[in-house]
């Protein structure tokens, strides 16, 4: 849950503002970019843990999220070895209403997502399949996480866009977002004295 958090306006406000106006914090690594162009997302994190290599524990957390969730998936991968999500998990997890799949690992199929319409960001594409490994140990669903050095705990707020992907606490995410608001209201007023003449030498007190 995002405790009644406007999850539009949050996506509107653009992972780069909400990461500025949390202090610089949460933002997740340059690589973890969108399958498909022009998309957005914003909504609690479902935390998934998957073993390297097996993504039984994804199908399991499509099945388990509720509508509106981000699934945010650590594999301890440090690249896109294994190709974890593809169309027909991107169908499942659009049908079940879920709001996107954030994933540390590869993602496939990327002509066929852009089609889906369901917002996948990953560390790019891989055709290696997985396996789905019941005995494997090594799986959770809605447990504290950490996705490359940031830690991810379940109902954090997730703001994902073409530029890359930040996490929120969700105690302070309210504070965060009426800050990102208050500096995109200045972002704009910048533009208009830009377009005016001015320069940001002036504006941003640079001289």
């Amino acid at each position: 849950m995002t405790d009644g958090l406007d999850l539009t306006q949050a996506a509107a406000l653009g992972s780069a503002t909400v990461h500025e106006a949390a202090g610089r914090v949460g933002a997740l690594r340059a690589d973890m970019l969108p399958a498909a162009h022009a998309v957005s997302a914003a909504g609690p994190a479902f935390t998934v843990q998957c073993p390297s290599g097996d993504n039984l524990w994804l199908h399991r957390a499509i099945a388990a999220a509720s509508p509106g969730d981000v699934l945010v998936v650590a594999t301890g991968d440090d690249r896109a070895r294994w190709g974890y999500w593809g169309e027909i998990m991107s169908v499942a997890a659009r049908e079940r209403g879920l709001a996107g799949l954030v994933l540390e690992g590869g993602s496939r199929d990327h002509g066929e997502l852009a089609h889906v319409g369901f917002p996948v960001w990953s560390l790019g594409r891989c055709i290696t399949g997985t396996v789905k490994d019941p005995d494997r140990d090594g799986g959770a669903l809605c447990g504290p996480i950490r996705v490359g050095d940031v830690s991810v705990r379940p109902g954090d707020l997730i703001v994902a866009d073409v530029d890359g992907v930040v996490v929120i606490e969700r105690a302070g995410a309210s504070d965060v977002i009426a800050a990102a608001a208050r500096r995109r209201i200045d972002e704009t007023r910048i533009i208009a004295e830009l377009v005016a003449g001015r320069t940001t030498l002036d504006l941003l007190g640079l001289q």
